[in-house]
């Protein structure tokens, strides 16, 4: 005759399968309430345009939206958010083959007409801005790598903001572009519009954003 103890070990076994039950069900319960506001606040990594993809991933800033493929008649549109009046760094990458003075939109091409459109959200007014490429972080750009705000031309029509009446640029010892002669007051979004030209094309590089406040 069968011992007491085998026949409740059928009862125990079921037990257990009903505890494990239960606390998959809590679980999937959790998730299911966790997960979407996890999706709301998640945020692209980099956000793709054209053959390129912009990133904000060094701080200081967020980028709100990017559109356009690059070209002058469809720009590369980005809306950002700055929190300060500090320099910060936006993140480019080439996220298709690279083939310079291609005509397409495909390929990366070294060719970016490029519109910024910032809002200061750092409490400070901004009496100037100041852009700057550089090939390596940290690192000024010099004008034998090829990589400047179109060096190569005189074309002025490029280069514009509806905030700042005047723009230089500078290409020796590095590549940049003042916006001066304006301001951007907390809470409002200044446009600038130019034309980034890369002659020997890389697949990563950067542009400082630099707002400036007025000096004490």
């Amino acid at each position: 005759m069968p011992s007491a103890a085998r026949f409740r070990h059928p009862v125990q076994r079921l037990r257990s399968v009903r505890l494990l039950v239960r606390t998959l069900a809590a679980t999937a319960w959790l998730f299911a309430f966790a997960l979407p506001a996890y999706a709301q606040d998640e945020r692209p990594f980099e956000w793709l345009a054209g053959a390129y993809s912009f990133s904000d991933e060094l701080g200081g800033f967020v980028i709100d939206s990017v559109s356009g493929t690059g070209t002058r008649t469809d720009p590369i549109v980005i809306r950002e958010t700055f929190v300060s009046a500090s320099p910060a760094t936006l993140v480019i990458r080439a996220r298709r083959p690279i083939r310079f003075f291609d005509t397409g939109t495909f390929y990366a091409n070294g060719i970016l007409h490029m519109r910024i459109l910032a809002r200061n959200g750092s409490g400070h007014g901004w009496v100037e801005f100041e852009f700057e490429l550089q090939e390596i972080l940290h690192k000024a750009s010099v004008f034998g790598d090829g990589l400047s705000f179109d060096q190569r031309s005189e074309n002025r029509e490029l280069i514009s903001s509806d905030s700042f009446a005047e723009f230089s640029r500078d290409f020796e010892p590095y590549d940049k572009l003042l916006f001066r002669n304006g301001k951007i007051d907390p809470g409002r979004t200044g446009g600038f519009s130019f034309l980034i030209t890369d002659f020997t094309p890389r697949s990563q590089f950067y542009l400082v954003q630099d707002p400036r406040v007025p000096s004490t």
